[in-house]
């Protein structure tokens, strides 16, 4: 059994001009350290020596983990899920906007909970989920009653069926990057989306957090990406960016979880999320968490 994940050369562009440029901590579980390295070629970050696919299941038992427990408590947890309604409805005119459809079949990878696979259920959409983690999937099923399959589901998966496929703070978690990308291509329908939301280290308020930016979250996200590396992950695979958005709360559920870890405080945190966004009010692809749009090139 392999340990831990060892990338000779850049995931994205495969380049081999990657230096180490800072170390995190796992402030949710372990409090354990890792090194997140940069390629100089297409500026992607990713987790050095990552624990692998069979062993990063630890880094997740915890019930501070939210996408997995649905928990509510703490302030931080309480905002998430208060913002979460207003987050589902944006997410629901979004997918309908870039599909220019009001209804169709839809493949949500890493559904956590099933919340916004019940929000475009009951907008009439055809769901399907995809979740590695049992006790969520088991969670979602009897909340909402919602078809949701274990993830390598996705390898089975019948191909040019899905108007959309969303990935929403997903993708940064995937082992099989290449294999991941390369399955979802086949299996979105002719002139359909992806759409992927992951969190922005480019962002105003990774640069005020440095290495205790909470988006970072080692070593559950493998991956560290930037607008640019996402056009060259995506190029590579025949696919193309043709649009972004900004995802204007991340900035502030970031900063409260950062501001946590440093042992600041919420006003910081609300100063920081502001000074993030208004960082972002001109370019769009400088917010916390930026969605990219893609479709097949």
């Amino acid at each position: 059994m392999s340990f831990h994940v060892n990338y000779p050369s850049c995931p994205v562009c495969k380049g081999e001009s990657v230096r180490p440029v800072l170390s995190a901590k796992d402030h949710t579980v372990t409090q354990e350290s890792f090194t997140i390295s940069e390629c100089a070629d297409c500026g992607f970050r990713f987790t050095a020596d990552a624990p692998s696919q069979e062993l990063i299941q630890k880094y997740y038992n915890s019930s501070a983990y939210i996408s997995h427990s649905d928990t509510k408590k703490g302030l931080v947890n309480f905002i998430y899920h208060t913002a979460r309604f207003f987050t589902m409805m944006s997410k629901e005119k979004l997918v309908k906007r870039a599909s220019k459809r009001q209804v169709g079949m839809l493949l949500d990878i890493g559904s956590g909970t099933g919340t916004f696979l019940h929000t475009m259920e009951r907008a009439g959409w055809s769901v399907v989920g995809l979740e590695p983690d049992a006790e969520a999937r088991a969670l979602a099923v009897k909340k909402y009653n919602v078809d949701i399959y274990p993830s390598d589901e996705l390898f089975r998966l019948p191909d040019a069926t899905y108007s959309v496929i969303t990935m929403w703070h997903v993708l940064e978690h995937v082992h099989q990057l290449d294999e991941y990308i390369a399955r979802i291509k086949a299996i979105l329908a002719p002139k359909a989306k992806l759409i992927v939301a992951v969190p922005n280290y480019t962002s105003k308020d990774c640069e005020i957090y440095g290495a205790n930016w909470a988006a970072y979250d080692v070593p559950r996200h493998l991956y560290h990406f930037s607008p640019q590396s996402m056009r060259t992950l995506m190029k590579r695979h025949g696919l193309k960016v043709i649009d972004t958005k900004r995802m204007w709360f991340d900035s502030f559920y970031i900063a409260m979880l950062s501001e946590k870890y440093i042992g600041g405080n919420f006003v910081k945190a609300v100063w920081n999320g502001f000074r993030s966004n208004l960082s972002a009010l001109f370019n769009k692809e400088k917010c916390s968490s930026v969605v990219y749009v893609i479709e097949a090139e």
